[in-house]
């Protein structure tokens, strides 16, 4: 048996263990459980970025604030059914992306990074400012959550219920961006990585092959902010805050960035040392901080990647 075949039978039994966790676990863990896969959604649509193609994003948090606010608004004013909620947000995160990643994909390293941190911190203040839209520091909330789709009458309300369906939607978003980076276009933003200029001699449109992969992950963010909306009960400008966007770098790097399980990974052991630590004293982002330092400096390809790589070594 193949290690592929392997990996893929441990895969389908963890999704279906996950499945079958309401079953057993109180509503708690279904709370923390349902953050872990938000998270590591963004995070894993900020790794096609950063892992793959080698763009470091500061501002990633405006098109999952983008996805959150555009479900909050249309469940609030509209009563859509969240499936069309969550096709919206998706569309309206990448047409956010597609302007500030026509702009932003022409220039490399950092000066790519302080564009985007800059746009994001201009979409933190419109959103801030827009008080007749997005209700400003209060933010959007008291929408009802209604159907999954019409007709299919899902208690969305019950925490069970909209765990199991972000599970579901998780994955299939997850298998969607496996697809996008096992195809050619992944391979040819893999190459962007390693070494652009060659690339680029070869005949490839550097700058539209980034721009899409830009569009992309900008849409898989949006998905994750219209699934936080719900779940949070509000959409506010947390979401779009630039600090936010320290979040999927933060998980990505720590889980392995190019890893594609790696930032699912850093969301899990992230969120779970946070709900741990938080529980024993207020000064958690400093225990947190120091947790993290010490993954980091010995764990330098991620957790994942680091395991990976170590396992590879052996005979």
């Amino acid at each position: 048996m193949t290690r592929g075949r392997v990996a893929t039978g441990v895969l389908a039994l963890l999704l279906a263990a996950l499945f079958w966790l309401p079953a057993f676990a109180p509503y708690f863990y279904l709370f923390v459980g349902t953050r872990i896969l938000l998270l590591g959604l963004f995070a894993a649509s900020f790794n096609l970025l950063f892992g793959y193609g080698g763009m470091l994003s500061f501002g990633h948090a405006a098109f999952f604030g983008a996805g959150a606010y555009a479900a909050a608004l249309l469940l609030l004013h509209f009563g859509w059914p969240l499936a069309l909620v969550l096709v919206a947000g998706m569309l309206v995160s990448a047409v956010l992306a597609a302007v500030i990643g026509a702009l932003s994909v022409r220039l490399d390293e950092v000066y790519f990074a302080m564009l985007t941190l800059a746009f994001g911190m201009m979409v933190f203040a419109i959103v801030h400012q827009w008080r007749s839209l997005t209700n400003g520091s209060d933010g959007v909330a008291g929408f009802p959550l209604g159907q999954l789709l019409p007709g299919w009458d899902l208690q969305l309300a019950d925490p069970a219920v909209y765990y199991r369906v972000v599970l579901v939607i998780v994955a299939l978003a997850a298998a969607v961006l496996w697809r996008i980076t096992r195809s050619p276009f992944g391979l040819v933003l893999s190459a962007l990585r390693q070494n652009s200029e060659r690339v680029a001699f070869c005949g490839v449109a550097v700058r539209r092959h980034r721009l899409l992969a830009f569009i992309i992950a900008g849409a898989f963010a949006g998905l994750a902010g219209a699934l936080f909306a719900p779940f949070n009960r509000v959409a506010n400008p947390d979401m779009v805050h630039w600090t936010q966007s320290a979040l999927p770098v933060l998980m990505t790097i720590l889980g392995g960035a190019g890893q594609f399980l790696g930032p699912f990974v850093g969301a899990a052991v992230f969120v779970l040392l946070e709900t741990w630590i938080t529980s024993y004293t207020t000064h958690w982002m400093l225990v947190l901080g120091l947790i993290l330092t010490v993954m980091v400096i010995f764990f330098r390809r991620g957790l994942l990647g680091t395991l990976l790589e170590r396992k590879a070594r052996q005979p």
